[in-house]
């Protein structure tokens, strides 16, 4: 009977403390298995992060080479662009571009045109803007101001006007016609862009979320105001639509007509 006693005696001390040590094991298990998921999951949250740091180019499904270099009296030849600004591009997410010098001998005119387009990471596109650009350059600000002017076709865009100055002894005026493409729609607004999801990488490689801006720049105001009128048209028809549809072949009459629901200045 004691031998019994003393066997239960001994016996619950034993018992709570196994019971003790496998729960004391259990929370170290939990814990650890805790810890490693934190730190695997940090580990791929860096990786993605890198990644996406550095996006795959998405040019337009119609290249902007496609821009007419021949156009009602106008002819255009590329200009070449150095490594460093090519580098600056690249930087700040310039998935395709032109930049030509037109020039229209019968009316003795001269525009440059320079197209970029930021799909990647769309809000790219705020590297790339006139009052960041010229002024880089040497260019001092003197007034911008929104406007309008009526393409080939008859569509009337919306556009801001840039005005630039070189001091003496190289004394240079230059005027910069400009708006922005969002998605297919013109704007001159960049926080429409600018937010978080503009900031964001094109992760599927959607044809409709993308900024594109034309820049037309000149000496003269009028010159820039015409060679704007001869290229639009066909800018705006290789760029994809808010579906993400391209309706280029050549420039056509119908693309003047605003789509339904959209505002005529857009």
């Amino acid at each position: 009977m004691y031998s019994h006693r003393r066997r239960v005696a001994i016996g619950h001390p034993d018992t709570s403390a196994e019971r003790r040590s496998r729960g004391t094991a259990s929370v170290w298990s939990a814990g650890g298995i805790v810890v490693l998921l934190l730190v695997g999951a940090g580990i791929a949250y860096r990786i993605a992060a890198a990644r996406l740091g550095e996006p795959v180019p998405i040019p337009p499904p119609v290249s902007l080479a496609e821009v007419p270099t021949e156009v009602d009296g106008w002819v255009g030849q590329t200009l070449d662009i150095p490594s460093t600004t090519e580098d600056y591009m690249r930087t700040n997410f310039a998935d395709d571009y032109i930049s030509r010098r037109y020039v229209n001998e019968e009316q003795r005119m001269w525009g440059d045109a320079y197209v970029v387009y930021c799909s990647s990471r769309p809000a790219g596109m705020l590297g790339h803007q006139p009052m960041r650009c010229f002024p880089a350059h040497g260019w001092l600000h003197d007034g911008t101001s929104e406007s309008e002017f009526e393409t080939n076709l008859g569509r009337r865009v919306r556009c801001l006007i840039h005005r630039f100055y070189k001091p003496a002894p190289d004394y240079h005026r230059v005027v910069v016609l400009s708006f922005y493409v969002l998605n297919g729609q013109v704007t001159l607004r960049e926080g429409e862009f600018s937010g978080f999801l503009g900031r964001r990488p094109n992760i599927s490689g959607d044809p409709a979320r993308y900024v594109a801006q034309v820049q037309i720049s000149s000496a003269v105001e009028h010159s820039a105001r015409s060679l704007a009128a001869v290229l639009t048209d066909s800018v705006l028809a290789i760029l994809p639509d808010r579906d993400g549809q391209v309706r280029w072949s050549t420039p056509r009459r119908e693309f003047s007509e605003p789509a339904a629901g959209a505002s005529q200045n857009n």
